[in-house]
């Protein structure tokens, strides 16, 4: 009866529930055009059909100013292509009532052989 009763409560402890991380389905694109060099698309496809809400913030700085938009969708005409950028944002993803705020930044900088913005690699 005692090993049956360890065994249970071992069983018990060792249980877990799975977790789900909504920010690990959060991504973003950038592209560029002659009127705006910058131009972020967020992505959360992998939650489009739970969420209640999805709120997107961004931030983009370079070496002399900070620019903010809201939306899935921003453009950035104050920046130049020859900067190195800081682009941030926060998600807000609601869920039945509950928020989860998801928060990124990456350094990017133009690439005019690809015609790329690419995430400078931390060294």
């Amino acid at each position: 009866m005692k090993k049956l009763i360890i065994s249970l409560l071992v069983l018990l402890g060792l249980q877990t529930q799975a977790q789900i991380n909504f920010c690990d389905s959060i991504s973003y694109t950038t592209t560029s055009t002659i009127n705006y060099p910058l131009i972020v698309s967020g992505n959360t496809s992998g939650l489009s059909n739970i969420v209640d809400t999805i709120t997107w913030n961004w931030t983009v700085c370079n070496t002399s100013l900070c620019y903010s938009e809201s939306g899935a969708n921003a453009s950035f005409g104050q920046v130049s292509l020859t900067d190195t950028l800081k682009v941030c944002y926060d998600v807000y993803i609601t869920i039945n009532g509950a928020t989860y705020t998801c928060t990124g930044c990456d350094s990017l900088v133009y690439n005019p052989n690809s015609y790329q913005w690419e995430a400078m690699m931390a060294q």
